[in-house]
């Protein structure tokens, strides 16, 4: 009999992965780490104090190349850290004046390229030590001065944008999608294979992270829209439209 099923992310099952290292320097799997991660959230909601409540972990089926993937969400799953979109005048000064809006908030990452207009869009990561409370205190603050958008739920920001950062690009009739696909030997030149050469490609960011599944980030000059994802449909792999995602207006 179940009572409850809990909901978690990824990045709050890396989280979890960390908060077991650090506990006792064993490295579980995401699938072994998961009823950890369920078990912080349900106390978390439930707002426990001074249970016991114990967790099974199942495996520690982990690659190196899975932990890189580990280590860069864990502090986001922690809430430890934030990912915001920040839009700045494009002027001499404007990187000092965002930084003291900072405060003492530690910087874990920040991307900027010169974009040529009067604004510019910057993507800056921010430790944190007080959760969520301290990271909508932190938005709330800097949007008396800027425009700011918070991207530490964006799958396509963490995932592909972060790694992106340098300007848009001319590109007419551009179109962005989001794949997923198994992860297997010569999986990427399968997949290009399938999208074939009836469309000229103009962005493209993938990254092997050791999952089942590989992500890839994918820009395509296409007019034709319906005619496009007819042929998405017939590849049969996932795939979202991410023309409309603000990182992807800002940064791309």
């Amino acid at each position: 009999l179940v009572d409850e099923v809990v909901l978690v992310s990824n990045d709050e099952i890396c989280a979890a992965i960390k908060d077991i290292y650090e506990d006792v320097r064993s490295v579980a799997e995401p699938a072994g780490a998961l009823a950890t991660a369920g078990v912080k959230k349900y106390i978390n909601d439930n707002n426990l104090k001074g249970n016991r409540i114990v967790s099974v972990i199942s495996g520690a089926n982990v690659n190196f190349d899975r932990l890189r993937y580990i280590a860069e969400r864990a502090d986001l799953g922690e809430l430890t850290e934030a990912i915001i979109a920040v839009t700045i005048p494009e002027r001499a000064g404007s990187f000092l004046e965002f930084c003291r809006h900072l405060g003492e908030h530690s910087v874990t990452e920040f991307n900027y390229r010169h974009a040529g207009d009067k604004q510019a869009h910057i993507f800056v990561g921010v430790g944190l030590s007080d959760g969520e409370s301290e990271k909508r205190a932190l938005i709330d603050n800097l949007s008396k001065s800027f425009e700011v958008n918070d991207m530490s739920d964006n799958s396509m920001a963490k995932t592909h944008i972060r790694y992106m950062i340098g300007g848009r690009a001319s590109a007419d009739n551009e179109v962005i999608y989001r794949f997923e696909f198994p992860e297997r030997p010569g999986a990427l030149l399968k997949f290009l294979e399938k999208i074939g050469t009836r469309w000229s490609i103009s962005l493209f960011h993938y990254r092997n992270h050791g999952a089942d599944f590989g992500r890839v980030l994918i820009g395509l000059q296409a007019s034709n829209i319906v005619e496009l994802e007819s042929r998405f449909d017939e590849i049969g792999y996932y795939y979202q439209s991410e023309s409309d995602n603000q990182a992807y207006q800002y940064f791309l």
